[in-house]
């Protein structure tokens, strides 16, 4: 490290400010293309899901050593209680959803904090909501979807010297999966099944 160079947040400034130089005057370049598999284990509710590659303006980037598995399940008192046989504990999906969320408000915040010389000397954001879990298990209907969560919060812990909170919502805000949640999102759903074999003539 040189003596001129800057770091704030583990982040180079000055490759930070030439990489947003960069990205407004190609943003074509600057385009994520994110996928995710999960795979079905045989046990109701549990899947081993998979992070791997991902597209970054047209080009597909793998390495071996960016595969990543998540053995996702449930929480062992409500499958003992729901019958599962042998049930265990493993990562439930909302709540992995709602640590995404946490951890992508810490993202927005940190990096537009390097960016504008925000020095932050602790942060830890907690998520909650409450879950219903009737539609899940078709006690209700399907376009009942919307009562599924409510209470969807974010507290934000925050320290540091001169901190404005109005722009810390606003950093908090601008973490994409801050928009992948709270926005009305449409997902595409595609179901493949075999092709059905033609009957003999």
């Amino acid at each position: 490290m040189t003596d001129d160079q800057q770091i704030a947040h583990g982040i180079d400034l000055e490759t930070l400010d030439g990489f947003a130089e960069h990205a407004a005057g190609h943003p074509e370049e600057v385009q994520f293309g994110l996928r995710a598999s999960a795979t079905y284990e045989g046990t109701a509710a549990h899947s081993l899901a998979k992070i791997d590659s991902y597209d970054l303006g047209g080009e597909t980037i793998t390495r071996e050593t960016r595969e990543y598995t998540l053995p996702y399940g449930g929480w062992k008192e409500v499958l003992d209680a729901g019958g599962w046989v042998g049930a265990t504990d493993r990562m439930e999906p909302i709540e992995v959803a709602l640590s995404a969320l946490a951890a992508c408000i810490n993202v927005g915040i940190t990096i537009n904090a390097a960016a504008n010389g925000v020095d932050i000397d602790h942060l830890r954001t907690h998520v909650r909501t409450d879950f219903d879990p009737a539609v899940l298990f078709s006690l209700e209907e399907l376009k009942e979807s919307d009562s599924v969560f409510e209470n969807l919060t974010a507290e934000i812990e925050i320290d540091g010297a001169d901190l404005d909170e109005d722009l810390i919502d606003e950093w908090a805000r601008r973490a994409p999966v801050y928009t992948l949640v709270s926005l009305d999102q449409e997902v595409d759903m595609t179901v493949n099944t075999p092709a059905e074999v033609a009957g003999d003539d």
